[in-house]
């Protein structure tokens, strides 16, 4: 019977590929972790450290480091870290090195609650608690705040941030009562009534068309009150 050169070859070729691979991956799992890296991507507003993440890892999963690498779960640690309320996800994983790096993306605030309890509004609508680490440059929300109010103040919120002028201008909303809402801005002394959430786009517009004539005319130090509740109108009150 004639043997195949080129199949016995190809076998084991293959039974010494398999061989190299079940060794290196043997050697690999022996391996111990050798140390920790934490990594915060996006915004560089720290509002908690990395000395707090290794804590909080060896609260949840113990001393990491010298563990072998073959017992470390990445998904268990990943939501130890996604348990923290300052973090909105987080990546886990091990270099060939064994240093166990963790990247992770902060929740991001863009208004302060300053009520009974003080906490911020995220980007999704959601509390976030104040940190000890960084304090948030965010409109300071104020008033007779409830569950539907922050939802209200939420949307006034995103509108805000999606106009250059109205990030920059308004410091803080206040809650007068059900769709009752009023903004106070950073360089002029008087508060702009918007009512309700109703028709935010066209209120924001009538307001920056009196904004940009009223600067222009320099009477703006001459109101108390300017409302945007009425139906596409502008209505001011004067000191």
């Amino acid at each position: 019977m004639r043997v195949n050169l080129g199949f016995i070859k190809l076998a084991a070729l293959i039974l010494v590929i398999t061989g190299l691979y079940a060794f290196s991956n043997e050697r690999n799992s022996a391996k111990q972790v050798t140390g920790m890296k934490v990594e915060f991507i996006g915004d560089q507003n720290l509002y908690l450290t990395e000395g707090t993440v290794n804590k909080l890892l060896i609260q949840n999963c113990g001393g990491l480091k010298n563990v072998p690498k073959e017992n470390i779960v990445l998904n268990t640690v990943e939501k130890a870290l996604e348990a923290n309320e300052m973090v909105k996800s987080a990546q886990v994983y091990l270099t060939i090195d064994g240093e166990l790096t963790s990247k992770i993306v902060q929740r991001k605030p863009i208004g302060r609650i300053e009520g009974d309890k003080k906490f911020y509004l995220d980007d999704e609508g959601k509390r976030m608690p104040l940190s000890n680490n960084h304090s948030a440059r965010v409109p300071i929300i104020t008033g007779n705040i409830s569950g539907k109010s922050l939802e209200d103040v939420y949307v006034i919120l995103e509108h805000i941030n999606k106009d250059d002028f109205f990030r920059k201008s308004v410091i803080g909303i206040h809650v007068q009562g059900d769709s009752e809402y009023q903004l106070r801005l950073r360089l002029n002394n008087f508060v702009v009534n918007i009512g309700g959430i109703e028709d935010l786009e066209a209120k924001f517009s009538n307001f920056k068309a009196f904004y940009a004539k009223a600067n222009k005319d320099e009477t703006l130090e001459d109101y108390a009150v300017v409302s945007l509740e009425f139906n596409n109108q502008v209505v001011c009150t004067k000191i």
